[in-house]
């Protein structure tokens, strides 16, 4: 292990969650909401509708947990506004919480700076994840004493921190450690205060705050406050860490060392200190230090799914690269997407005409997923859970107007107006009630599509 040359860079990610988050387009996607045997129920895990759709998505799912999925990637088809970004989400969430997902728009993949291939290459790293164990020796506990020593270095210098002294405790006992002055500066970012629950790297000096005490615990329903046991066992103990990071991840830290970075030097350091660019060559060694990782046991590998929209946009020479990646040993899942239906020419090629405008040669490899248009019944139900995740109280009769104006026009439309709705019934009565008058209101206000090209078009019969 000495020997090798890569860093593996360890999770940053706080999983603590804030007290006001923004609602994104499909925060109230929970999973597929499939059964035990595979069926989809009809209104589940934030979805309704899309019951065959989402039934192949979770056969997908069950062949890429069984290592099955290789060889092949998937294409979700539908018109607009139909769930297929929902469903791939959903799919990521299926596979797991640590299983990366990297969402992308096929026209990011132009760019004046960088070639299409490597704007691919490193979306596909970002999907391919590792989780790496490492057994290291920590102290670990409760901080019942911190202790910051100065020294005095004359009147011209002042005052300097000699030392830090931390006593841990666990529900074994005590220990008083004594602390080099730059572990000061973990401790000072890291937060760390008297009732907290830490433990610190033996070798590194590494500081992570676990929390804070059991009991310090207030008696309030709710706390911004994540609270911990106190740790069983001695202060000074062996621990097995994991972190979970993307290929990516790793071609970042080694192309771009930072010096006081949370880097745990799993290999070496024969970058360390260096700058490189992002190649072929540094990708090269970075996979293989990991291969040896795995064949250790050190680290598992972690495929995880990969989502182009708008899939029709990518040029030949964009699945030509997808082909490869989808043959190689290492991939992840790749999901596409796209609303063209039909024949169109393959983009830079009028001349070869393909369905959805995806080469026949890669089609071949695409299991297809088909997404139809809500009924009515399904769209007043998508809407009324899109409204309780923007806490917006609909009345029924505001929930029937959304629903026929989604119809016509489109769910996005509707979906939108939720908000602006609210606003509306707030102003004109100062309920939060939002009822058919106040979704009427905020139509006026904001048009549709087709409202929008009668105005520019001189064409006022559907205002």
């Amino acid at each position: 292990m000495e020997s090798s040359s890569i860093k593996i860079q360890s999770e940053t990610k706080n999983n603590k969650t804030a007290n006001t988050q923004s609602v994104a387009p499909h925060s109230h996607i929970k999973g597929l909401g499939l059964e035990q045997d595979g069926r989809a129920i009809e209104i589940a895990a934030g979805f309704t509708g899309q019951t065959k759709a989402r039934e192949a998505a979770g056969l997908i799912v069950d062949l890429v947990k069984a290592r099955k999925m290789s060889g092949r990637a998937v294409l979700l088809a539908g018109p607009s506004g139909t769930g297929k970004t929902a469903i791939a989400l959903a799919m990521s969430q299926e596979l797991g919480v640590k299983v990366p997902f990297c969402p992308i728009v096929a026209s990011e993949v132009y760019s004046a700076e960088v070639k299409k291939t490597e704007v691919l290459a490193e979306s596909v790293r970002k999907a391919i994840g590792i989780k790496v164990r490492e057994v290291k020796e920590v102290y670990e506990g409760e901080v019942t004493e911190l202790k910051v020593h100065e020294t005095n270095n004359g009147p011209v210098n002042g005052t300097s921190i000699s030392h830090v002294s931390i006593t841990l405790k666990t529900n074994k006992g005590t220990k008083t450690l004594k602390l080099d002055p730059s572990i000061y500066d973990s401790l000072r970012k890291a937060k760390v205060r008297v009732g907290d629950v830490i433990f610190i790297e033996s070798n590194s000096g590494a500081v992570k705050r676990l929390g804070r005490s059991d009991a310090f615990r207030a008696e309030y329903d709710l706390e911004a406050e994540e609270y911990v046991p106190v740790p069983k066992g001695d202060v000074h103990k062996k621990r097995e860490v994991i972190q979970n990071v993307t290929l990516h991840d790793l071609d970042v830290a080694n192309a771009r060392p930072q010096a006081g970075s949370d880097v745990v030097a799993l290999v070496g350091s024969m970058l360390r200190g260096k700058k490189s660019e992002m190649t072929e060559k540094l990708r090269g060694e970075v996979n293989r230090v990991v291969n040896d990782y795995i064949e250790q046991g050190a680290a598992e590998l972690v495929p995880g799914l990969l989502f182009i929209d708008e899939a029709h946009m990518l040029d030949l020479e964009c699945f030509a690269y997808l082909n490869r990646i989808i043959e190689s040993n290492v991939a992840p899942v790749i999901v596409l997407a796209t609303n063209k239906m039909g024949k169109h020419p393959v983009r830079g090629f009028p001349d070869m005409v393909s369905s959805f405008g995806i080469p026949k040669d890669f089609l071949d490899r695409l299991l297809i997923i088909r997404t139809v248009p809500y009924t009515l019944p399904q769209l007043h139900s998508i809407l009324s859970v899109r409204a309780k995740t923007e806490k917006v109280q609909l009345t029924k009769e505001g929930t029937d107007r959304l629903a026929q104006i989604g119809a016509e026009t489109s769910l996005r439309y509707a979906s939108q107006l939720l908000s602006p709705s609210s606003i509306c019934a707030l102003g004109r009565t100062g309920s939060s009630e939002v009822t058919a008058e106040d979704v009427e209101e905020a139509r006026t206000l904001f048009l549709d599509a087709n409202r929008s090209a009668a105005i520019l078009s001189g064409n006022n019969l559907f205002l």
